[in-house]
This record gives C-alpha cells, sequence and structure tokens, in this order.
C-alpha cells in the first residue's frame, strides 16, 4: 500500500532534486528499513518498518525505466526494456527459493539481511553509471489536495478488499467507512485531475491511446500475476503443508518461464511490429 502511494510521488520528486539523488536516497532508505525489519521484535515494528520499506522502494522502478529510456534509442526501446524485465524476473526466480533457503537454514530475519550487500552493490552502480544533475522542473508546484485524495482512496480500496472477506464485507461498518473514503476520494481527485492548471497527474497523458490502453492491459496482467504470486505461498505452507524451501522451488519457474519470454520478445520487438 505504501508502495503504491509512493509511486505516484518519483516524477515529482526527480524533478525537484535530480533522478540521481533521488535514486540514491530511495536505495539507501529501503536498505535502512530492510535492516530495521529484520530487527523488529514484534509485529508493530514490523508493520511501520515496512511501510518505509515500502515508501522507499516505491520510485525504484520508474526510475530505473526512465534511466533505460534514456541510455536506448527509439528503436531499441523494446530491446532495451527486455534486458530490464529479465533483471526484474531473476527476483521471483531467486527470491522465493533463497527466501525459503534462508528462512529455513538461519532465520526468517536474514530474508531482510540479505538486502544489505545487493544494496551496496546497487549504491555503487548508480555512483558510477548515472548522471548528476539538479531536477528539471524546480519551480513545479506540488499538488498536495490530489496526493492526498488520490492516497487515501487507493489506501482506503487496498483495506477494504484486503480485510473484507474476514469482516463479512458490507455488514462491518470499517469496511463500509472505506468504501465511503474511496468513493469520495476518488470523485475529489478527478474533480482535481480536471479543474486544477497543474494537477498532480497530468490529465495530458491520458489522451495517448497507446498509454490509456497498456494501463489497462497492464493493470489485467498485474491482477492476475500478483495476486497468485501472493496466495500460493501460503496456500501451498497452510493447506498443503509444504516446508518453506519447498513451496519457494516450487515458485521458482514461473519467473523462469517470464525471463525466457523477455528475452525472445525483446528480440522480436527489433524485427516485427510490436502490435
Amino acid at each position: 500500500m505504501a508502495s503504491a502511494i509512493s509511486t505516484p510521488l518519483a516524477g515529482y520528486l526527480a524533478d525537484r532534486i535530480g533522478r540521481r539523488r533521488l535514486f540514491l536516497f530511495s536505495v539507501s532508505g529501503f536498505v535502512l528499513t530492510s535492516m530495521a525489519c529484520g530487527l523488529a521484535v514484534n509485529l508493530e515494528e514490523m508493520v511501520a518498518f515496512r511501510i518505509l520499506q515500502g515508501a522507499f522502494g516505491a520510485p525504484l522502478i520508474p526510475l530505473a525505466q526512465a534511466s533505460i529510456l534514456d541510455a536506448y534509442s527509439p528503436s531499441t526501446y523494446g530491446r532495451g526494456m527486455a534486458i530490464f524485465g529479465v533483471g526484474v524476473m531473476l527476483g521471483p526466480i531467486i527470491g522465493p527459493t533463497l527466501g525459503g533457503w534462508l528462512t529455513e537454514y538461519l532465520s526468517w530475519r536474514w530474508v531482510f539481511f540479505i538486502n544489505l550487500p545487493v544494496g551496496a552493490l546497487a549504491l555503487t552502480g548508480i555512483w558510477l553509471s548515472i548522471a548528476d544533475g539538479a531536477g528539471e522542473d524546480r519551480g513545479r508546484r506540488f499538488d498536495l489536495a490530489g496526493f492526498l485524495y488520490l492516497s487515501i482512496a487507493m489506501g482506503a480500496l487496498q483495506l477494504m478488499l484486503d480485510r473484507g472477506n474476514s469482516l463479512s464485507w458490507f455488514q462491518s461498518t470499517e469496511i463500509q467507512v472505506e468504501a465511503f473514503l474511496v468513493i469520495l476520494c476518488s470523485y475529489l481527485f478527478v474533480v482535481q485531475l480536471l479543474t486544477r492548471e497543474r494537477a498532480f497527474v497530468n490529465p495530458e497523458i491520458f489522451r495517448d491511446r497507446n498509454f490509456s490502453l497498456s494501463l489497462v492491459l497492464g493493470f489485467v496482467i498485474g491482477l492476475n500475476l500478483m495476486a497468485t504470486m501472493a496466495i500460493l505461498p501460503p496456500f501451498m505452507q497452510s493447506l498443503l503443508g509444504y516446508p518453506v524451501l519447498t513451496a519457494g522451488e516450487l515458485m521458482a519457474p514461473r519467473g523462469l518461464g517470464t525471463m525466457i519470454a523477455m528475452a525472445v520478445v525483446g528480440r522480436l520487438v527489433g524485427r516485427f511490429d510490436p502490435r
């Protein structure tokens, strides 16, 4: 939820302080909060540190994609994004298996501590490869109202969907309140979007048909991929009784298939019409 709320901030912050500084700040914060998660002594601390971890980690993917688009020419965008996708999919391949091994033989805390050496490598790579520079639009005003409306709507929607099943849905006052907040803040955000001169999200970008359609397709794909990725591990461990390591090993082939497909598509995009 923290990642979803913080991701739209990436563009504004990059314009204000520069992409490299935001990159370094985000990776540093993500690593430090990962260490804090590993040191947490109760559920409350874990939730608090996970919120911060999500907030710091949110800018990383849009910043990485923007950097790739700067490094490649328009004719090779497909290949660049495919290479990026292969790297992204190494996580779902290695992560569940490595996480299962660490939990089984060391401690669940090492699932978070393992981010320290990875983060150090990331910081070194960013420092050496990303150009330093100030933000491109430092005078841009921040639409606080639009950001708050969007944040509340997204947060309330996530809570409603996450807790609805255990609270008998709309028989619960909490779910009713969250649903009301989703409707109200979504409406206020759209009004702000259409009436404010420089809204938090520029409505002009939705005039691009390819962009709007890609959002719809991305939403549908994410709904299928992410939902099953979140549900399968507890299903295998809690209902099927599989050990943590076995559950991790069973999750790995899925990421391998996606990674191979991305590598193939990266070559095809340059030869065929992407449609």
